[in-house]
């Protein structure tokens, strides 16, 4: 069970004095008798008590910069939501530090440390690698108002959040396939923990029941957003009876490895298979055959977020009214040639 975090009313209690004095302790402590200020921060001391600097200096804006959580910096799906950031905080005197969550078990307490010893004013998200304890600690510290998700989010989560329109985006690239003729649509899937994996899915399968079109086990494929679950997923649709005419991949890099390892076997994209993913990252274009693809607006998600947090820090963490839901990005299909009509 974790421990439960030392509050100002524990010092008090360990000093024996009031936590009006502790706060004054803190904050003016040339008020106090040299006595007293002794008492309280040896109760500081023995308690462990983490002075909680970032609430405290919030206005004056005393850490100068926010830090932006990217789950994979090698992904280069990132690249216009970390320039959209940087062009908005850039407009400000806040400097943009980015931290890698790749690895989630010691992310979260790295974040938590930089909050609470007032490294950062405020937190963009893009990755829901925050667990529900380190939330629990942000609310309770009093700076869950500045932090932001962005493309990703927590569920069950109070934090504001930026995100495309993922369930339209899947329903969008089933519904381009069945007018293409279509109906053995397989799909590939993104990582089973992801909130996006979930929505997305959710939004396939609801475009098929409205058009009709049947679901089979073995044409979901799970997958994980990166190039070699694509090539495996490849690998699993060349090894079936019944293949799938067209599949949907959940996210470009996906695509990228299944169409090259279908075209390493003989298979050619669109004449044998047509193939759609999801993101439009800049080397869907160029790809051959060129990609068609869900394109999120990878560059408003990211401006969108930063004025988020730039609102929330100028109203002192204060969450406004008009965001009490998710701010939503629409989502548009771009048609190229890696999908044709059968």
């Amino acid at each position: 069970m974790a421990q439960k975090p030392i509050r100002i009313r524990d010092v008090a209690k360990r000093a024996g004095v009031s936590t009006a004095t502790v706060s004054r302790a803190l904050s003016n402590p040339e008020l106090l008798t040299e006595a007293t200020r002794e008492t309280v921060f040896r109760a500081i001391r023995s308690t462990g008590y983490r002075v909680n600097r970032a609430a405290r200096s919030l206005r004056t804006r005393q850490a100068g910069a926010v830090l932006v959580l990217v789950p994979n910096l090698g992904n280069p799906f990132f690249s216009q939501i970390l320039a959209g950031i940087s062009e908005i905080f850039g407009e400000s005197d806040l400097s943009v530090l980015i931290a890698d969550t790749k690895d989630h078990a010691t992310a979260g307490k790295r974040v938590v440390d930089y909050f609470l010893d007032s490294q950062i004013d405020g937190m963009i998200c893009l990755d829901g690698a925050l667990s529900d304890e380190e939330i629990r600690q942000f609310e309770e510290n009093g700076v869950n108002g500045r932090i932001v998700f962005a493309c990703e989010w927590k569920h069950g989560s109070s934090l504001p959040s930026v995100r495309s329109d993922n369930n339209q985006g899947a329903r969008l690239a089933v519904r381009h396939l069945y007018e293409l003729g279509h109906r053995k649509i397989a799909h590939v899937t993104g990582p089973q923990d992801n909130v996006l994996t979930h929505v997305r899915r959710e939004g396939m399968l609801a475009e098929r029941a409205e058009l009709g079109l049947p679901v089979r086990d073995e044409w979901i494929i799970r997958g994980d957003f990166s190039l070699e679950s694509g090539r495996s997923a490849a690998e699993r649709i060349l090894s079936m009876e019944d293949r799938p005419t067209a599949i949907f991949c959940a996210s470009d890099q996906v695509a990228f490895g299944l169409i090259s390892t279908l075209r390493m076997h003989g298979m050619k994209v669109p004449e044998d298979v047509s193939v759609v993913g999801f993101d439009d990252i800049e080397l869907s274009e160029f790809y051959v055959p060129a990609l068609t693809t869900v394109r999120q607006d990878r560059h408003a998600l990211g401006t969108s977020a930063a004025r988020l947090l730039l609102e929330c820090i100028h109203a002192d963490g204060a969450i406004s009214n008009k965001h009490s839901g998710p701010v939503m990005i629409d989502v548009n299909l771009v048609v190229r040639q890696s999908a044709a009509s059968i």
